[in-house]
């Protein structure tokens, strides 16, 4: 597994991460052995870098990556977390968001200085570490928050980045960045803070190339790491283009249909699966620090991770080509 450093920190990250969203019960409800297992696959297969936050499954999947982790050397991995949600003690409910049997805990959006630290704290308890490697601000954007977001923006701007430059001056984080699913709001915060690292879910990806227009670029400029999530687009790109496929998080409409169709062709014309294809794009793309793999399946893990070591023909790299 390769190593590389985020930003100009003295955090190192494995090329290959492991994204903890669905040992947080996403979508199904597994059983603590089950999510035990997946995390020893990863573990196993050289991943050291886990991501992980306090949506997925309002705190399970910290709690249960620190049960994983606890009694193994500190310096042995890296962890990711991210900030922007603020949990307190609520209800038991069935689902939330999406996960399964979460915790119970109710929610609320806060990125201040004061949410953002509280939020950080708490995170800390649940995983085990008075130190956390990469903290990003969680869905902080127009994409989640539409004509909302301006408070949270303004409450980010005047006092949340502050926070994190303080947490990170008193060696309490090695990095700080964002966690979104849209390109716009990078550049705004950029343009005002520099930032160590930005895990990109789904717009840097073998059918989605929003990130290359301009913020690529951009964190080249300014030595900002770019980790990868979201690289199946929400399913699209290891489904295909069948019938019920989903993009970003809904039904794939007729022209997002089409263009799966004619990746799927030119990835059956050099007899490679299309979901392989998306993983080696996103792994072999220069601005990608790591990319994010995540399921609550030992088997879905194992599969992708095979496709990956599958050796990589350059007459392939057409999978570089703009859409």
């Amino acid at each position: 597994m390769i190593t590389n450093r985020i930003g100009q920190t003295d955090v190192h990250v494995s090329d290959l991460s492991f994204g903890c969203s669905g040992i947080g019960n996403l979508y199904r409800d597994i059983p603590e052995t089950e999510a035990a297992e997946v995390l020893a696959c990863a573990w196993d297969a050289g991943i050291r870098y886990f991501d992980t936050a306090p949506h997925y499954g309002r705190g399970l999947s910290e709690q249960r990556l620190g049960a994983f982790l606890k009694g193994r050397a500190r310096d042995s991995f890296a962890i990711s977390t991210k900030v922007g949600r603020l949990l307190s003690p609520g209800q038991p409910m069935a689902e939330a968001n999406g996960f399964i049997n979460p915790l119970p805990n109710d929610v609320r959006y806060d990125y201040s200085g004061d949410g953002i630290e509280a939020s950080f704290e708490q995170s800390c308890e649940r995983l085990g570490t008075s130190y956390i490697d990469i903290i990003y601000v969680h869905d902080i954007g127009t994409y989640a928050h539409g004509d909302g977001n301006v408070p949270h923006f303004d409450a980010l701007m005047s006092s949340g980045l502050e926070r994190l430059q303080k947490l990170k001056a008193a060696g309490r984080i090695g990095a700080f960045g964002l966690g979104v699913n849209e390109t716009q709001v990078c550049l705004d915060v950029m343009r005002e803070c520099p930032l160590d690292v930005i895990l990109l879910a789904g717009r840097l990806t073998l059918l989605d190339r929003q990130g290359e227009e301009e913020l690529v670029g951009r964190c080249q400029d300014a030595q900002t790491s770019l980790v990868l999530g979201g690289i199946f687009n929400s399913g699209i790109l290891a489904t295909g283009p069948v019938p019920g496929a989903h993009f970003d998080y809904q039904p794939a409409s007729d022209e997002v249909m089409e263009q799966v169709a004619q990746l799927q062709s030119r990835a059956d014309e050099i007899g490679v699966p299309l979901a392989t294809v998306a993983m080696q794009y996103a792994r072999r793309h220069p601005a990608a620090a790591s990319v994010l793999l995540g399921t609550g399946k030992v088997s879905s893990l194992k599969r992708n991770l095979d496709a990956l070591d599958v050796p990589w023909d350059t007459a392939s790299d057409w999978v570089f080509d703009p859409v």
